[in-house]
C-alpha cells in the first residue's frame, strides 16, 4: 500500500513562551523552537504500522520553506521511506484551500492508496484534510482513532460525542484525518536521525506542480487572519506565575482552599 502522510512544521508550545507582536499581525517567531505537528506524528506512526502489516511504502510531504526539511528527516528517521518538500515563495500565505491545492497537485503526480493528515495543525482549523479529499473526489473521514485493513476497504473508528466510538467502512483510495491517541508514536533517536541525514529530499515548486503562482499564496487566500490578541482576563480570574512546579503547587493550594480538593 502506498501511503502519503501530510505533515507540518509548527512552533513547539512545550518549548516556547508564545507572545504576540505589538501590531497584532502574528506571534513573535524569532528564536522559536519548532517541531512536527503533534497530530501529524500520530498519522506518520499509523502509516508505518500499516506498511509493516501489508507492505508498500510511506512518503511524508510538507508545504513550507527549506527549514521544513528537518521535520521530513525526523519522520524518515521514525520509519517513513521517503520525503517530499513543497517549497516556493508563491506558496507563502496560503490558506487551508491553498495548502490543499498544493498537496493535490503533488498527489496527482504519484499513485497513492491512502492519504493521512493530522486532525488539525497549529491554526486549529481542521480544514486541509476535508478540502483535499473534496478536491480529489475521494472518500474522507475525520477524527479517526482506529484503522483495520479489510482488502480494498478500511474499517475505521471515529471519536464522537459522549465518549462513544463509531465504526465505518471506507473504500480505498481515501483521505483520513488522524486523531491523537490512535497509537503511541515511536521514539526517534540520534542514530535514526544520522541515518537519514544525507538522504536526498526532492523539492517541488509551483512550476514543477503545474500550479499558477496567483492561484495560491496570500493573494489567493479567501481566509485571512485579521488580528492576534490575548483575551482580557475575566472577573475572578488569576494568572499563576513561576515555574511549572510552582504553578502546580499554587493550583493545588487554590483547589484545596476553594473546596475542590480534600
Amino acid at each position: 500500500m502506498e501511503i502519503l502522510v501530510c505533515v507540518k512544521r509548527v512552533p513547539d508550545t512545550a518549548e516556547n513562551e508564545i507572545t504576540i507582536k505589538g501590531d497584532g499581525t502574528d506571534i513573535q517567531r524569532d528564536d522559536l523552537v519548532y517541531s512536527v505537528n503533534e497530530w501529524d506524528n500520530y498519522a506518520t506512526e499509523e502509516a508505518i504500522q500499516i506498511r509493516d502489516k501489508v507492505g508498500g511504502a510511506v512518503t511524508v510531504v510538507t508545504v513550507g520553506d527549506s527549514e521544513a526539511e528537518e521535520i521530513l528527516r525526523r519522520q524518515m528517521a521514525m520509519g517513513a521511506d521517503k520525503g517530499i518538500l513543497l517549497a516556493d515563495d508563491a506558496f507563502e500565505g496560503s490558506d487551508g484551500r491553498g495548502i490543499a491545492s498544493i498537496l493535490k497537485a503533488e498527489i496527482l503526480k504519484g499513485k497513492y492508496d491512502l492519504i493521512l493528515t493530522g486532525a488539525q495543525a497549529d491554526d486549529g482549523a481542521a480544514q486541509v484534510g476535508g478540502m483535499l479529499a473534496a478536491m480529489l473526489d475521494w472518500p474522507y473521514a475525520s477524527l479517526v482513532n482506529k484503522i483495520e485493513i479489510d482488502g480494498k476497504k478500511l474499517k475505521i473508528g471515529r471519536e464522537i460525542e459522549g465518549g462513544n466510538q463509531e465504526m465505518n467502512e471506507i473504500e480505498l483510495p481515501c483521505v483520513l484525518s488522524i486523531q491523537t491517541g490512535i497509537n503511541e508514536p515511536r521514539y526517534v533517536g540520534i542514530r535514526g536521525i544520522r541515518k537519514v541525514a544525507s538522504v536526498e529530499i526532492p523539492s517541488h515548486g509551483a512550476g514543477d506542480l503545474g500550479i499558477a503562482a496567483g492561484s495560491v499564496g496570500a493573494a489567493a487566500a479567501r481566509v485571512k487572519r485579521a488580528d492576534y490578541f490575548t483575551p482580557v482576563m475575566g472577573k475572578g480570574a488569576e494568572m499563576l506565575e513561576g515555574s511549572m512546579e510552582e504553578k502546580i503547587d499554587k493550583l493545588i493550594e487554590l483547589l484545596k482552599a476553594k473546596g475542590g480538593l480534600k
